[in-house]
């Protein structure tokens, strides 16, 4: 790709040429030469350079999914319930995921479609539940075997250019070369981004969870699609706020002097936070900066829930789900409800949904958006939300099955909701319904209430929807646990 910043409306225009040479560098042939503390404005001006020569990618939409890691439906200072005052934290800082929910679309009952990072990756990629594709690390469904959002979008418009940049995942035996992507940072998992043997409150780094370079990245492919005038899907899958809390020492001190937390977390924990919000902000700068808004569907939601605890992090405050019950790993709200908010072609400023929807009903809205006319294969679960971008409560999302369904036998539960009811079911190891309750997650997102036995014909109802599914889909069983052997 050419270097072509020459416009006088450049607001670089004027520098020397030894700045303009960095920008060319740092642009084309990698983020890593300029100063961490000054990345962020550096891709937002770089964008805006190109501004008044490039023109979004003719009339196929452009899509940026923008992946979090383990961070929690409540985990931002803008409300994710239009009825729940309480869910948002009043501490965190945000304002780029709360520019976006303002912007564009929130839906109040978003799903990961699991409770941890690799099963949600596979099932967003192919548009299958993880019961089909495995709910666990492991697991014997190949992804590049399957349909896959890159391949649907080719699909529907040969000319579309996909890239994935951040965490793939651990585990997906797939590359994402294999699954469609034209580039991507390869086969990354959490290693990549930070992990430690022994975890210590925080770690201070000059690129934190390399949020600055996956940003950079995205950001340099958005750029040259954008300049060859072809549609594009970028997936920015960020590493924060995943286990190791890491940052850079001036947030450290900033949060330090802020105060005690509204939630179980600690004050480095809500730096990393915020950081990860400048690493969105990058991506929102460079949208408008290229000119393509217009023409740019942005979904922004998260792998999983929130983890329950955070290192040093004081169980004597609020949860960090809170309102939710429940956390990472779990099937309750707090470990699968998360941020999930949309903005883009008609798409109302400022909207909700209450629609459920999950991650593995985006392949399937993409595909729809992009003019994809053909029935997708019957092994993609999910179902296109995009008459909800247009009409959120007159709009329906057609799925074979009506409803979600979340299941992890490997801890013995299962769930399905369907409108405003959730069923959960527990397994024995001998994969025989050892319980079960019902909940009304609209007006008791806390679950605390059970309604099965006051319900039974509903219970009755949804448990056989979710029988009849596991069924189908040949769905993992529940195993027994494994004897220690005697010495």
């Amino acid at each position: 790709m050419e270097a072509t910043i020459v416009d006088h409306q450049c607001p670089l225009g004027s520098l020397g040429e030894g700045y303009r040479f960095a920008l060319y560098v740092f642009l084309f042939l990698g983020d890593r030469v300029l100063d961490r503390r000054f990345e962020f404005t550096w891709i937002a001006l770089v964008a805006s350079c190109f501004s008044a020569t490039i023109t979004s990618a003719g009339e196929a939409p452009n899509f940026i999914l923008i992946l979090t890691d383990d961070q929690g439906w409540s985990q931002v200072n803008e409300q994710a319930h239009p009825d729940l005052p309480e869910a948002k934290s009043n501490y965190l800082v945000t304002p780029n995921m709360s520019r976006l929910a303002k912007e564009g679309m929130r839906f109040s009952s978003g799903y990961s479609p699991a409770p941890l990072c690799t099963p949600t990756r596979r099932s967003i990629v192919c548009g299958a539940s993880a019961a089909r594709s495995g709910s666990e690390f492991r697991s014997a469904y190949i992804p590049a075997d399957h349909m896959t959002i890159p391949r649907a979008l080719k699909q529907a418009n040969a000319n579309y250019q996909c890239a994935h940049f951040g965490k793939w995942g651990e585990q997906m035996i797939s590359t994402p070369e294999q699954c469609g992507y034209d580039t991507s940072d390869g086969m990354t998992g959490n290693v990549t981004g930070g992990m430690a043997a022994k975890e210590k409150e925080y770690h201070l780094d000059e690129d934190p969870k390399r949020t600055g370079t996956v940003s950079a990245r995205a950001i340099q492919f958005m750029a040259k699609q954008s300049k060859a005038k072809k549609p594009f899907y970028v997936q920015v899958s960020y590493y924060a706020v995943h286990l190791r809390v890491e940052l850079l020492e001036e947030t450290l001190n900033k949060y330090k002097n802020k105060g005690t937390p509204d939630r179980g977390y600690t004050p480095a924990w809500a730096g990393m936070l915020e950081e990860l919000d400048q690493g969105v902000g990058s991506i929102l700068s460079a949208v408008d900066g290229l000119g393509i808004g217009e023409n740019t569907y942005i979904v922004f939601t998260a792998d999983n829930g929130g983890r329950g605890t955070i290192p040093q992090g004081s169980s004597s405050r609020k949860p960090t789900n809170f309102p939710l019950s429940g956390a990472k790993h779990s099937l309750l709200e707090g470990g699968i409800r998360v941020p999930f908010i949309v903005r883009g072609p008609g798409v109302e400023a400022d909207s909700w949904c209450r629609v459920p929807v999950s991650g593995y009903d985006l392949l399937p809205t993409f595909y729809s958006l992009a003019g994809g006319k053909t029935e997708l294969p019957g092994e993609v679960d999910g179902g296109s939300f995009a008459s909800l971008l247009r009409d959120p409560e007159g709009g329906k999302v057609k799925r074979a099955l009506d409803g979600l369904v979340f299941h992890r036998p490997g801890k013995y539960v299962s769930a399905i909701r369907q409108n405003d009811l959730k069923l959960m079911v527990n397994w024995t190891p001998e994969g025989k319904i050892k319980s079960r309750s019902l909940h009304d997650v609209k007006s008791d997102p806390a679950e605390s209430k059970n309604l099965a036995n006051a319900n039974v014909e509903k219970a009755d109802q949804l448990e056989k929807l979710l029988l009849e599914f596991l069924a189908t889909v040949h769905a993992e069983k529940p195993t027994l646990p494994k004897r220690k052997k005697k010495r």
